[in-house]
């Protein structure tokens, strides 16, 4: 029984701890960046090594991770992806947004000169980094708990609209632009639902933030990193 009762503590841990830690990271460096630090920037260096080492540490955990997708499920995962990015730079109006829109994060050197070692790291973190612990806190752990609580036995193909409902909602709370994260977060969702894998949902991430980065860098619209 407490064997039982122990392993879902354990399997939300896993899954909240890499995302928590990110949070506290973000904050850190908003803190920091509010100060005056020169230096706020680079916290996001520490999110590829701490974060990015609880999620390696446990990587065997993640029993929705163990299943890759057949090619065509991750072609239409790419698809989808591109889909949200064109989205989401457009939909930016200013009632789509949460706050005043600002650009935190701008990689730029004194002279205005890119700083491509820091947006390196950036673009990293958001493509790489960022939809694995996302997907796997958002609807791997949170959209499954909501559906049951012992969620590790929850198919997502069988969870139910007000457990999706709810988890994009808060999804979309953890970003300014509000439209844009409910068409991002209920894509993602559904590629989850269809297929099962939870890789499909982290490929339709991945290419969304990386596309996202490198239009950012190419236009200079800083305010949407």
């Amino acid at each position: 029984m407490n064997t039982v009762a122990w392993m879902p503590r354990r399997a939300s841990l896993v899954r909240c701890a890499p995302f928590a830690l990110f949070m506290v990271l973000l904050a850190l460096r908003g803190a920091a960046n509010d100060a005056g630090w020169s230096g706020a920037p680079w916290i996001y260096a520490l999110n590829l090594l701490l974060v990015g080492g609880l999620l390696w540490t446990w990587r065997r955990e993640y029993a929705e991770l163990r299943s890759a997708p057949p090619l065509r499920e991750a072609l239409l995962s790419v698809g989808v992806g591109l889909l949200v990015f064109v989205l989401w730079v457009q939909l930016d109006a200013p009632w789509m947004q949460i706050g005043e829109p600002t650009a935190a994060f701008v990689p730029l050197d004194d002279a205005g000169r890119p700083d491509w070692a820091l947006i390196a790291v950036r673009w990293t973190g958001a493509a790489l980094l960022v939809p694995v612990m996302e997907e796997l806190f958002w609807r791997g752990f949170l959209m499954r708990w909501l559906e049951r609580p012992a969620f590790e036995g929850v198919d997502p193909r069988r969870v139910g609209l007000r457990a999706v409902l709810i988890s994009t909602l808060l999804f979309m709370l953890a970003h300014t632009l509000w439209l844009a994260a409910i068409v991002a977060g209920l894509a993602y969702a559904l590629l989850y639902l269809r297929t099962g894998r939870l890789w499909n949902a982290v490929i339709a991430h991945a290419v969304t933030n990386g596309a996202l980065g490198i239009w950012v860098v190419a236009t200079g619209n800083w305010q949407f990193w």
